[in-house]
């Protein structure tokens, strides 16, 4: 049985999607929840809030420790070999880290050329191998780990790798920012998600259909499902130069269109206000002067100590902070429980949205 696989996505950049990431993987692990968090942003911004230079110069220098997804997937994509077992980073008991890779950028135009050749007539294996080498990869670590969960970041694209993250994905999650262009961005994501599954669902029925398929009885590719069990507004702040009204007229659009470009279904009220909306998981706050000081230590800002400088009213932003997580983070992984014990229900609710 593989572990879910939780992606936060948006294709508009500055929602604050990695430090979100950051902050939850930390969190879950405070919980007591085993999860593999796996960077899969050609940037690797998310490796850098767990590893300091040298730490990530070290693990590019040494491509033979399969540390990273490029240095996983290398082999296949070169025609050598096969996938290679991840090595995780322990970064805690119950956190464990697939480091991000600059190279991985190089494997935009495989996946490209890869992704019609899933739709022939024979020769499938190959094709689909590497269509689903990010689940393939991220499973292995999982059970390495003993993960429950797999939290995955990637960049703020619609391209060929992003589409194969997402193929690897059961569950997606929309960080959104207070402005035009993160709706925009949410405008332009559901009709991706919609095609993607759809396209994936004919893919793996023309797998199923296949003579090939006898040939690898236990080549095993992930379901696509992509299901969207919510999205964050980050807080607007206020600013001289703009009345709150400005940021809160786009926040209040938010519901609408989330329900009928995500859901494919029109708003059940046309008076539903984002912060009573049931499919916002939370109103994530800015926590500014944190932030810095969660970077220079490299830790989550709710692990903050009067040590690090925590000190007065940074103290009590520190118990809010962990308190916030803490709500998200336990919300978040009850809708994937609740999904994951009822599957049948799930693939319904896809099939629909698809």
């Amino acid at each position: 049985m593989s572990v879910p696989v939780l992606t936060f996505f948006n294709n508009k950049g500055g929602v604050g999607k990695t430090s979100l990431v950051y902050h939850l993987a930390w969190m879950f692990s405070s919980l007591g929840r085993r999860v593999v968090i796996a960077d899969l942003d050609p940037q690797a911004n998310l490796t850098a809030a767990f590893l300091d230079d040298e730490g990530v110069h070290e693990i590019w220098e040494n491509p033979d420790k399969n540390a990273t997804i490029h240095q996983c997937l290398s082999p296949l994509l070169t025609g050598v070999g096969d996938i290679n077992q991840p090595k995780l980073l322990e970064i805690d008991r119950h956190l464990h880290l697939l480091p991000g890779d600059m190279a991985l950028s190089g494997l935009e135009d495989e996946l490209s050329e890869n992704w019609p050749k899933s739709m022939d007539d024979k020769n499938l294996y190959r094709p689909m191998r590497i269509l689903s080498s990010f689940w393939q990869v991220v499973q292995k670590a999982a059970e390495e780990a003993k993960a429950e969960v797999i939290l995955a970041d990637i960049g703020p694209n619609l391209g060929a790798i992003n589409r194969s993250v997402l193929l690897a994905t059961d569950y997606v999650v929309i960080p959104l920012g207070a402005d035009l262009f993160s709706l925009q961005g949410l405008k332009n994501l559901g009709p991706t998600l919609n095609e993607w599954r759809r396209s994936w669902q004919k893919r793996l029925g023309n797998w199923n259909d296949s003579e090939e398929k006898n040939s690898h009885p236990d080549f095993q590719l992930p379901k696509g499902g992509m299901q969207p069990i919510g999205y964050l507004c980050q807080q607007y702040s206020v600013r001289l130069s703009r009345p709150v009204k400005a940021y809160d007229k786009w926040v209040q659009r938010i519901p609408e269109t989330y329900r009928q470009v995500i859901l494919n279904k029109l708003a059940e009220s046309e008076n539903i206000k984002q912060q009573e909306d049931p499919f916002c998981l939370a109103t994530i706050k800015h926590y500014r002067s944190l932030v810095p000081m969660g970077q220079e230590h490299r830790k989550p800002i709710f692990k903050l100590t009067p040590a690090d400088g925590a000190i007065g009213s940074h103290a009590g932003a520190v118990q809010d902070a962990r308190k916030d997580f803490e709500d998200l983070a336990k919300r978040i992984y009850k809708e994937i429980q609740d999904r994951e014990s009822q599957p049948a229900a799930s693939e319904t609710s896809a099939a629909k949205a698809a």
